[in-house]
């Protein structure tokens, strides 16, 4: 779509889209993640993404939310032994679209040009460097024990061996699971015949003694000699952080292969302990303007997999997962590029447009609880559990995926009725997230689970690992919601959620202390606003277990808060001396002037170590990146005079730069 010169000249988040509904913006990268067959389709791979760059399955902390990012259209749902679910054949009725109600929000926006994919071209020229291999691997000549005698290992042998070595002082050693799988994994790498038969009988010390040693190597160079490596480092990435489309420099997100490594995941994953093999230009497709150079690689004799130009996505390169063949790996263009900003914003206002439907939408479900139709009954109580609870779609799993639960894969199990009318959850989430939560329902939802648990649609009665909603599954309910209002999914209504639950704790602080809230410091106000944050984040799961070093650190607070208090008690004495001195000794009005410097000290490191106490288990970034449209935190902050550095780091403000020319006076 082409767009005015002033259309150009004007904020993105300010363009007025006039009585056009926003279009969801392409959601086709996670759906190459997990194609049916072994080799990514076509169709998969021409999607366009949704979020930033791929990163490590363990080291990152943004909240792709997988699940949710794959479109529920194009999953292929794999039973799961002892989940029984049955469908009737009979079809659901479809639900008239909810009536859109007229408010006073605003109109809503979009870009100058769109986020639909479906083969709308998205560029003309595209030219890049492609990706960052790392370097090949370095023997360093050091011997396993086994059975306390020395072995000599192949630099490919010895690779995996120090992979292991390195995580010697970690929890994964003590994980049944991680051995396992890392047996089976340098099994295979030693080769039939070898000495070592047995992983309980091997001594890694060695190596991991010289690898602990390189690392103080490390840490003990001189400022000067790690200023000389980093500029060495820069200079090799120089050419990959940047690609040109259409002539325009744009950033590139995470352009580099992993090295190999033993693969972690999140929780408690059943394939934690696999060898992530090394990644090579065999193994990639690029994607690249039909007349831009092909981009160079360090293999000589290699050719990438593929070479495509497709101008319908926006991503460089991609490559099969080595440890989870399903999903794929993608370079996308940065989160600061006009792209990822044009898809962002059409996903908040899609989430925005909700509040418009959302009084018929319940309407829709509470007529549903009272349904005979079993079906329709039970997608009333899961629509319910999404709006009230944010839980995320929920997909079912192969028996080599991580056992994680959502709204559509509950088993019965999973929830408990306890009188009168509240129902508790106990389940794994998203990154194996123990989800554990006792919430008030309505009577007739609390009803119909005591009825969801005792017996399926066709009355036979349900054992604890039987689904609770034995009727459909992810892909009937996201087809549901879309009759409701379109282009609306599990993951808009957390998108929803998570805005609206932050707007309306913001503006109901503001409006408690009305004209007192100004009054308030800048650290008080942005302690206020990280409790909402939590609340958010609650509401979203997004939850962590408690830092390791947490108590350390907290010592080391409580140390400093007590040195300050002693401090001004000191210098209160001193202050009253000088009083009575009557002007023969210190001047009291310089103590109380350093005494009051000390007193505000103190208060913001109180209220700074009472938040961190707080926070302790509870992430509040995977919200804050994913979730919470930017524009509320932004007009929060220019209401309340708060630095939108003191709730955006350095990596958000460049990421919602296209929110920054927000009015004060926004609300989602």
């Amino acid at each position: 779509m082409s767009s005015s010169d002033s259309d150009d000249d004007m904020p993105l988040a300010q363009r007025a889209a006039q009585n056009v509904d926003v279009k969801p913006a392409s959601n086709g990268a996670a759906a190459a993640k997990r194609p049916a067959a072994r080799k990514p389709s076509s169709a998969a791979a021409r999607s366009s993404p949704s979020s930033g760059s791929s990163g490590s399955d363990s080291d990152s902390d943004s909240d792709s939310d997988s699940e949710d990012d794959v479109p529920l259209s194009q999953r292929t749902p794999q039973p799961k032994a002892g989940a029984k679910r049955k469908k009737p054949a009979a079809a659901a009725v479809k639900k008239q679209p909810a009536k859109k109600q007229k408010t006073n929000s605003g109109s809503s926006t979009r870009p100058k040009s769109g986020g639909k994919g479906g083969g709308e071209p998205k560029w003309t020229t595209l030219v890049h460097s492609g990706v960052l291999f790392p370097s090949e691997y370095e023997p360093h000549g050091v011997k396993v024990l086994y059975e306390g005698k020395p072995v000599e290992l192949t630099p490919e042998q010895e690779e995996v061996a120090s992979m292991f070595a390195i995580m010697k002082e970690t929890d994964y050693m003590s994980k049944p699971t991680f051995l396992k799988n890392f047996w089976e994994g340098f099994k295979e790498v030693l080769g039939r015949g070898h000495v070592i038969k047995d992983l309980a009988k091997c001594d890694f010390t060695p190596i991991y003694d010289h690898l602990m040693a390189e690392r103080d190597k490390k840490k003990a160079l001189t400022k000067e000699e790690k200023a000389a490596i980093k500029v060495q480092k820069d200079a090799a990435e120089a050419k990959y952080k940047h690609a040109l489309v259409d002539g325009r420099q744009e950033q590139v997100g995470n352009f580099r292969v992993e090295p190999p490594s033993l693969f972690r995941g999140r929780g408690e994953h059943p394939k934690m302990g696999k060898i992530k093999q090394r990644v090579y230009p065999r193994d990639i497709t690029i994607n690249i303007g039909r007349d831009a150079p092909i981009p160079e690689h360090p293999y000589p004799g290699q050719r990438w997999k593929e070479v495509r130009h497709d101008n319908t996505v926006t991503w460089l390169a991609f490559w099969k997962d080595t440890v989870n063949p399903k999903e794929y790996k993608y370079v996308w263009l940065g989160a600061t590029s006009s792209f990822k900003a044009e898809s962002d914003l059409l996903k908040y206002e899609k989430a925005r447009k909700l509040k418009d439907y959302i009084t018929d939408i319940r309407k829709n479900y509470k007529r549903d609880w009272e349904s005979s139709d079993v079906r329709k009954k039970q997608m009333g109580v899961a629509v319910y559990f999404l709006d009230k609870l944010a839980l995320r779609a929920g997909h079912e799993k192969d028996d080599d995926e991580a056992d994680t639960v959502g709204c559509c894969t509950l088993k019965v199990e999973n929830v408990e009725c306890v009188p009168p009318n509240h129902i508790k959850f106990d389940f794994l989430g998203k990154d194996s997230i123990r989800y554990e939560n006792t919430v008030d329902v309505e009577l007739a939802v609390y009803k119909a689970v005591q009825a969801f648990i005792k017996v399926d649609a066709k009355g036979k009665r349900k054992g604890p690992r039987d689904m609770l909603f034995d009727t459909f599954d992810a892909t009937d309910l996201n087809k549901e919601l879309k009759g409701l209002m379109d282009g609306l999914s599990v993951k808009v209504f957390r998108t929803y959620n998570a805005s609206i639950t932050l707007d309306r704790l913001l503006s109901e602080m503001e409006e408690a202390e009305e004209d007192a809230y100004a009054a308030k410091s800048v650290d008080a106000k942005k302690a206020d606003y990280d409790r909402a944050n939590k609340e958010v984040a609650i509401l979203c799961n997004h939850q962590r277990s408690v830092p390791k070093t947490h108590e350390t650190s907290m010592a080391k607070v409580t140390e400093k808060l007590n040195a300050m208090r002693e401090e001004i008690k000191a210098l209160e004495e001193e202050h009253e001396t000088a009083l009575k001195a009557k002007g023969r000794g210190k001047n009291p009005d310089a103590i109380a002037s350093k005494l009051s410097k000390k007193m505000a000290a103190l208060e913001k490191a109180e209220l700074q170590a009472a938040v961190k106490e707080d926070l302790k288990t509870v992430a509040l970034g995977t919200s804050k990146i994913n979730y919470m449209d930017p524009r509320i935190s932004i007009a929060w902050c220019k209401r309340n005079e708060v630095p939108i550095e003191k709730v955006f780091n350095k990596s958000l403000l460049s990421k919602f730069h296209w929110a920054m020319d927000v009015e004060s006076s926004f609300r989602f």
